[in-house]
């Protein structure tokens, strides 16, 4: 049995989290999980969740196993606030949507890391994939852009 903790207990000023260890994060605050060879979930990570704001609608425009590009626009997210493109973490063919994000988009907010994954891919993430430690500085770098501009 290993001692390495299963999640990343990660805090800065007014924003904590658990960030899941054995995941890759993109720059674009998404976390990929390989859950059998070759198939990789996608999702937003808390800090992209509460970013957000309340969701109150998504859609993708990929079909299943249609091939996808990192970066591609898949999909749309709406809020309250805004409508957001969703842009690929991975490159491949497109698996499919989370199906109980039809029911109930809020997963994407309690349970970001497990219920409320967004989509999965036949393929692989992409160079700019990092682990939790390297996104824990992406982190530090976000939040003090945002604490920035309150100011």
């Amino acid at each position: 049995m290993s001692d390495q903790p299963s999640t990343l207990s990660y805090k800065r000023a007014r924003f904590k989290t658990h960030l899941p260890v054995k995941r890759m994060y993109a720059p674009s605050h998404f976390w990929m999980e390989e859950v059998e060879p070759g198939l990789w979930r996608a999702g937003f990570t808390k800090f992209a969740s509460r970013m957000l704001g309340d969701l109150v609608e998504h859609d993708f425009e990929v079909k299943e196993e249609e091939a996808i590009e990192l970066g591609q626009i898949i999909g749309w997210i709406e809020g309250f606030k805004a409508t957001s493109d969703l842009y690929s973490s991975l490159e491949g063919k497109f698996h499919r949507g989370n199906p109980d994000l039809r029911e109930n988009l809020d997963l994407l907010r309690s349970s970001p890391y497990q219920k409320g994954w967004l989509y999965e891919v036949y393929g692989k993430p992409g160079e700019d994939a990092m682990n939790v430690h390297g996104y824990a500085q992406v982190l530090d770098l976000a939040i003090d852009k945002v604490l920035e501009q309150e100011k």
